[in-house]
């Protein structure tokens, strides 16, 4: 779903951009606001960074997010018309988003950027996500300045308003770490005492904001069954999923989430537990028994023996749910924690598997204690970039137990 200014001040529910909007805020002759900015042109390709453009998503940036129009006249601020800007091709997208990235300090990832109108009378609306980076920089030459909205107008922050800018980032950034801390433990807590070794896997959304609506029982079902399908073009079927352990057709609900249990059917195995939730405000948590699996139709890996194609599977599981919940809620980065929880009375071990795929021990670094595997996702980029993500997370976290490869997640072409 997406929100935009348009959306607001035309009165729409949050769902997609169309022409039809343009029209109606010509026709209503909408002003440009704090978060609402009409362009009459593109800025030329061969100067995008040198342009306004940078300095325009900065201000939306800094100021709480926003909505640049492109192709839409105005007469003291308010839209008074169209100008076709001409198609916009991949080439040209490419470098606004990449003017967003190298001329701006942080950069600003997530530009959404849609086409609207037929041929000859067409815009480009840029929708600016919020960002708690802040303040946004523009340098030119030896200089530089932190733009914001001033209701219609861009102007320069003061220095108290840089100060207290990055006083909110760090704070912001503090209180994160206490969510993403306080997720993992109630995750954690979830593990069978003197059961095998667990994964344990959960993600808040960067950006706190507040969702149109709490999410149903159905968009819950809905967001586990597609993580799962999301999971398998990472992984396929190579291993068992923690997704499909757990209850996806019946999520129950929970403080503020909706929790996919245990499947308790003749089949479960004290090393197939599994517990996933989605949370209100978007986290995701998974808590998922990966030691102890069978090797053989008789034998099973001690408890604190954890294969490699096996952590991967769950990494793939929660990735494909972090990905499914940023579509539904219109969520963009998330900060992750990613750790392994035994008994101790071993070290625990990640192992490989040989040419037979048969797994063992190979060079694996017995580990007294895990140190969880922290990162930020981009949940709303292209699929290839996303798939990338997947890669590089399970690889830092096998890395750690001396494994050099990831087995089953492959990089993406492209």
């Amino acid at each position: 779903m997406t929100f935009t200014a348009l959306h607001r001040y035309l009165g729409e529910a949050p769902g997609p951009l169309i022409d039809d909007m343009v029209d109606r805020a010509i026709a209503q002759g909408l002003r440009e606001t704090d978060d609402l900015d009409w362009k009459s042109e593109l800025p030329p390709r061969g100067a995008i960074t040198s342009s306004d453009f940078p300095k325009d998503v900065a201000a939306m940036a800094n100021s709480g997010g926003g909505t640049l129009v492109f192709g839409v006249t105005e007469s003291q601020k308010s839209a008074t018309g169209r100008k076709d800007t001409g198609e916009l091709n991949e080439t040209s997208e490419r470098a606004l988003r990449s003017a967003a990235v190298t001329a701006v300090s942080p950069p600003i990832f997530g530009l959404e950027i849609v086409q609207l109108g037929e041929l000859g009378n067409q815009c480009v609306v840029i929708v600016i996500p919020p960002s708690i980076d802040g303040p946004h920089l523009i340098y030119r030459n030896e200089y530089f300045g932190a733009p914001i909205r001033n209701d219609a107008d861009t102007v320069w922050m003061k220095e108290r308003q840089i100060e207290a800018m990055y006083r909110a980032r760090f704070d912001e950034r503090r209180r994160s770490t206490e969510v993403l801390d306080k997720l993992y433990t109630e995750a954690a807590a979830m593990r069978t005492p003197d059961g095998p070794a667990w994964i344990v896997a959960v993600a808040h959304p960067r950006l706190q904001t507040t969702l149109p609506m709490r999410p149903s029982q159905a968009i819950a079902r809905m967001a586990f069954e597609q993580a799962g399908v999301n999971a398998l073009v990472y992984v396929g079927r190579g291993s068992p999923h923690p997704i499909e352990d757990v209850d996806r057709g019946s999520p129950r609900p929970g403080l503020r989430r909706w929790t996919a249990r245990p499947m308790m059917d003749g089949n479960s195995r004290r090393w197939r537990e599994a517990w996933l939730s989605i949370h209100d405000d978007g986290s995701i948590s998974l808590a998922a028994a990966v030691g102890g699996r069978p090797r053989s139709r008789t034998e099973h890996n001690d408890d604190h023996v954890v294969e490699s194609k096996t952590v991967e599977v769950a990494i793939a599981d929660f990735m494909g749910m972090i990905r499914e919940a940023s579509d539904r809620l219109s969520l963009g980065e998330y900060e992750v924690k990613i750790g392994f929880e035994w008994n101790k009375t071993e070290r625990l071990q990640i192992w490989t598997t040989d040419e037979m795929n048969y797994p063992h021990a190979g060079s694996t670094i017995p580990l007294a204690q895990y140190s969880p595997v922290e990162a930020t996702v981009r949940a709303n980029v292209e699929a290839t970039d996303f798939h990338r993500q997947v890669h590089d997370l399970a690889l830092d976290c096998v890395n750690q137990g001396g494994i050099a490869h990831v087995q089953t997640i492959k990089p993406p072409s492209g």
